[in-house]
């Protein structure tokens, strides 16, 4: 399982991701300021770091300095969001710099692109009562394989990597198709409703009201 380190001295932010992250399939460890996200880095093994900046004791550019060298993809989630702030990150070795606030749909998609530039995503996914294998790209519900388009199957991930997320039809088209979503389309509806009967998810994949569609798991 990828395990991810999330140093954030704000609990109620430090709960929001590490329960976005969870229910992802990530496992995840809250450090609360920059000295005992130093001692956990000295003693465990992380795919990611999330790091803020503004924190206890030795702040997140301090500790940057400490990461470099253990070659761990970071992403910055920090309220400091000058121009200069977020070239002095990316300079620093960041993968990435996300500004609070932020959408948590954002923050798994920014986690999923640099966990797969570093090949550290799970090569197997289970849910829903699917097994989902990334490499493969073969989804099978018990021994039986379930033979999807290359959208579908695109749209199956999103949903997989977002559980009990609700997702907006932008978000989905943008996603999936790429590009700008035309209002009153009926492209990602149609999907979801092949997607929901080739996969056995009618009861699971849900409609919400003005929104679009949350996987429930």
């Amino acid at each position: 399982m990828i395990k991810i380190l999330i140093v954030e001295d704000e609990q109620p932010i430090s709960n929001l991701i590490r329960l976005s992250l969870t229910r992802a399939g990530y496992s995840c460890t809250c450090a609360f300021d920059g000295m005992e996200a130093a001692d956990l880095l000295e003693n465990n093994r992380y795919d990611l770091v999330l790091l803020d900046v503004m924190l206890p004791r030795v702040d997140g550019f301090e500790l940057m300095e400490y990461i470099r060298p253990l070659e761990i993809p970071v992403i910055f989630i920090t309220a400091k969001n000058s121009v200069d702030d977020r070239v002095r990150g990316l300079r620093m070795g960041a993968e990435d710099y996300i500004s609070k606030p932020f959408e948590v749909i954002e923050l798994l998609a920014r986690v999923d692109v640099v966990l797969r530039r570093y090949q550290k995503t799970d090569e197997t996914l289970t849910v829903g009562g699917l097994t989902i294998d990334t490499r493969s790209m073969r989804v099978r519900r018990g021994n039986d394989d379930i033979p999807l388009t290359h959208k579908e199957y695109e749209l199956l991930l999103l949903f997989a990597r977002n559980p009990n997320t609700a997702l907006y039809r932008e978000t989905i088209y943008e996603r999936v198709w790429g590009g700008e979503y035309t209002y009153g389309s009926k492209t990602v509806d149609l999907h979801v409703q092949r997607l929901r009967k080739k996969v056995g998810w009618e009861g699971q994949l849900r409609a919400v009201n003005k929104v679009g569609y949350r996987l429930e798991v």
